[in-house]
């Protein structure tokens, strides 16, 4: 009777640790996306990724953004404002989920012309209604002299 108790309770463990493993994947993957809605615009993948909630601290807490921002910027360039934004690199994430609440952390090299600007950003994700929704985002640029 104990085996069997044990080896159910070892089942589990490695069911959940595969299902924790998936999350932190597909959180990783939706994260990729948001850089690329970023890149192209993409109003649609912004408009269903992005909580009402949304809050984005930029640099410094020089500017800080909510999802209707972010949407409208989209729309602007879509219909045609200059954006200077050649290349958005991501590097190095790390990604922790704690009950319905997932974190993205890495570097975002954003080249925008002479000299790529490197930041180190923070994301938040909340688990609501079966999908994941960015909650937040915060990032900073990272001085030339600390990069070396």
């Amino acid at each position: 009777m104990k085996q069997i108790i044990l080896v159910s309770l070892l089942a589990l463990l490695i069911q959940f640790s595969c299902f924790s493993q998936t999350q932190k994947d597909a959180l990783l993957q939706l994260d990729l996306g948001w850089e690329k809605a970023l890149l192209t615009s993409d109003v649609e993948f912004l408009e269903n990724l992005v909580a009402e909630e949304f809050v984005w601290v930029h640099n410094h807490a020089g500017l800080i953004d909510g999802k209707e921002a972010v949407i409208s910027r989209a729309k602007k360039i879509q219909a045609g404002q200059k954006d200077d934004t050649r290349n958005r690199i991501p590097r190095d994430q790390k990604v922790v989920i704690l009950g319905q609440t997932g974190l993205v952390s890495g570097f975002t090299v954003v080249d925008r012309g002479v000299s790529p600007t490197t930041y180190h950003f923070m994301r938040s994700y909340a688990w609501v209604d079966g999908k994941w929704r960015l909650l937040g985002n915060h990032t900073m640029a990272i001085p030339e002299e600390e990069l070396k």
